[in-house]
């Protein structure tokens, strides 16, 4: 059934054709094709040569069913003149069929009113002639059988046809409303995140901003300590930053379009000498061994790159204060292989929010990241250091990198 569907109307008009010349044939070699009286006068010849007629009207059953009645009256008159057969009849009767079933909704309506006001005249006229009840009934019996009952199984497979038609638009227009109503729903819950963003965290953020920015220039005055200086600036650096990319995020939360902002500048691996300098400045030792060398990078790899290092880092600063931290980045042809060590003090420090409800958060971030890019994703302990690898296939597609970003 799946392979006929996968046919084209013409080839299965082609096919539909041939096995009615087929078994037409066979009927009439066989002898089983008289309807009349003298039926089997003519010779086969002339006969196989109606039906082949007949079966070449119909190679336009389904692109022209309308053509296809008109044209198959000649035969049938031909086949009538002779003596009627049944292969002709059975022909035409796929012919009303298919007027009935692939014809406009004006045709099929057309094709069914003509046919019955045809075939009652013809059975009253039979009856009429001969005068025979007997006659009435083999003409209705006809009737029914090479007319009636192709218009019916026509206008029943068409009503089927319609109503599934009627569904699957309806599930359809389903469809439409469900997804709109998730769209609305995200909308909210995304103007509801930016909302709550920028009346908590971003408030917060500029609360440090300005008191660290305060702190800095009383330090100044006073001629302080610079190693404390140097730590504020880059805890007023760090913090307006993190304002920044947070106002940015509040401003995506809020578009509905799902585009970037085209004046937002992704952070990339070329923002990391930006994030190191912030780290020294803030008195961790921060060593980078980058060979890239200018490599373009898919830009969905280079964003999680920078991230998963941002958050190393951050990691390590937390849990190895003043400790020393190494950075690799290197790329292969195949992936981009990123590396940040710094001593082992951290496994102790950090396995301490495990006694705790408390998952690993940022983790879990670094690992999502690489997950989502096809790529692996290790923490722990080795030798003496505390090792965070990454490997990010460089085959992604671009289209990932709202994953990477999120």
């Amino acid at each position: 059934m799946k392979q006929w569907h996968a046919l084209s109307a013409t080839a299965q008009d082609v096919l539909v054709a041939f096995f009615a010349f087929a078994f037409g044939a066979f009927l009439y070699l066989s002898g089983l094709y008289p309807m009349a009286d003298g039926s089997a006068d003519p010779p086969l010849g002339v006969r196989f040569g109606v039906l082949a007629l007949l079966c070449a009207a119909t190679l336009l059953r389904r692109r022209a069913p309308l053509v296809t009645l008109v044209t198959g009256l000649v035969p049938l008159g031909i086949d009538l003149a002779l003596g009627a057969t049944v292969p002709v009849w059975l022909v035409y009767s796929d012919s009303i069929y298919a007027a009935v079933l692939y014809g406009s909704r004006a045709v099929s309506r057309w094709v069914t009113i003509a046919c019955a006001a045809l075939t009652t005249a013809i059975t009253v006229a039979v009856f009429a002639a001969t005068g025979d009840w007997r006659a009435l009934v083999l003409a209705i019996a006809a009737a029914a059988a090479f007319v009636g009952t192709p218009i019916w199984w026509g206008l029943s497979v068409r009503t089927h046809k319609e109503i599934a038609e009627a569904e699957r638009a309806r599930a359809q227009a389903m469809a439409l409303v469900a997804e709109l109503d998730r769209r609305a729903a995200i909308a909210d819950e995304r103007s509801t995140m930016a909302r709550d963003l920028h009346d908590v965290i971003a408030g917060h953020l500029s609360a440090i901003a300005i008191q660290s920015e305060a702190a800095l220039g009383e330090l100044t005055r006073r001629d302080a300590d610079p190693a404390m200086a140097g730590i504020l600036g880059s805890i007023r650096a760090n913090s307006v930053s993190a304002l920044q990319e947070m106002r940015t995020m509040i401003g995506l939360l809020r578009r509905d379009d799902g585009t970037e902002d085209e004046a937002v500048a992704p952070r990339t691996l070329a923002q990391l000498p930006i994030l190191v300098d912030a780290a020294r400045s803030a008195g961790t030792a921060v060593r980078v061994a980058d060979s890239l060398d200018g490599t373009p990078l898919p830009s969905a790899v280079d964003q999680a790159a920078y991230r998963i290092i941002q958050e190393a880092l951050t990691n390590a600063m937390k849990h190895a204060p003043g400790q020393r931290v190494d950075i690799a980045v290197r790329a292969d042809p195949a992936s981009l292989d990123v590396t940040v060590r710094n001593p082992a003090r951290a496994a102790a420090v950090s396995s301490e929010p495990a006694k705790s409800a408390a998952p690993h958060r940022g983790l879990m971030n670094m690992r999502e990241r690489a997950a989502a890019l096809g790529g692996s994703f290790t923490a722990g302990p080795e030798a003496e250091n505390w090792t965070v690898r990454a490997r990010l296939p460089l085959g992604t597609s671009e289209p990932m990198a709202d994953e990477a970003r999120a």
